[in-house]
């Protein structure tokens, strides 16, 4: 006999897990990220989203560069999946936080590709206003101090180049207990 979870189960934290499809897109040794200012300073993310029901890993990668970078994959190099990172953090607000899966890739671009790209990202809001995130393009090795989302900045400021393999693609799991939502 299986178990069907009832109302209760599904107000549980991380009862439900979503897949989060981000990369990081290089250009030479500087990486692209979303900036974004809060009254504890400033979060920092990887360009990329939740993937929706019924669409394909590539397929979600490719819609939110698109959306958050102006970015058309065909024009970046695919360096692969680089690192997934398992999520199990309460985020501020009334709805139950999920688990989260990362799937964090590495693109590369020409300098030609980023003068075209975005400068700004913006997220809707639930009262209608947006959030407006600032795309930076920041040293990768000097991102070890920087408050970014999912905590990747030490194990990227470690690669000894930007197309540096990595021997074990699961970076350690964020949990309440490592990471401080801003």
């Amino acid at each position: 006999m299986t178990a069907t979870p009832d109302a209760a189960d599904s107000a549980l934290p991380f009862s439900r897990i979503k897949i989060r499809t981000a990369a990081l897109v290089f250009c030479g040794d500087e990486v692209a990220l979303i900036r974004r200012d809060r009254p504890a300073g400033p979060l920092y993310s990887v360009p990329g989203g939740n993937v929706e029901s019924g669409e394909s890993l590539p397929g979600a990668l490719r819609r939110e560069l698109a959306e958050e970078l102006a970015l058309d994959i065909d024009r970046a190099e695919d360096g692969g999946l680089l690192w997934v990172v398992d999520q199990m953090v309460r985020r501020p607000g009334p709805a139950p936080s999920p688990r989260k899966l990362h799937l964090v890739h590495r693109l590369h671009i020409a300098e030609a590709v980023r003068a075209g790209l975005a400068t700004e990202e913006y997220d809707a809001l639930p009262d209608g206003s947006q959030d407006v995130g600032v795309i930076e393009w920041i040293d990768y090795r000097k991102t070890a101090e920087l408050h970014i989302f999912p905590p990747l900045g030490p194990a990227l400021a470690a690669l000894p180049d930007a197309r540096a393999a990595v021997a074990d693609a699961a970076l350690e799991a964020v949990t309440d207990d490592t990471y401080v939502w801003r």
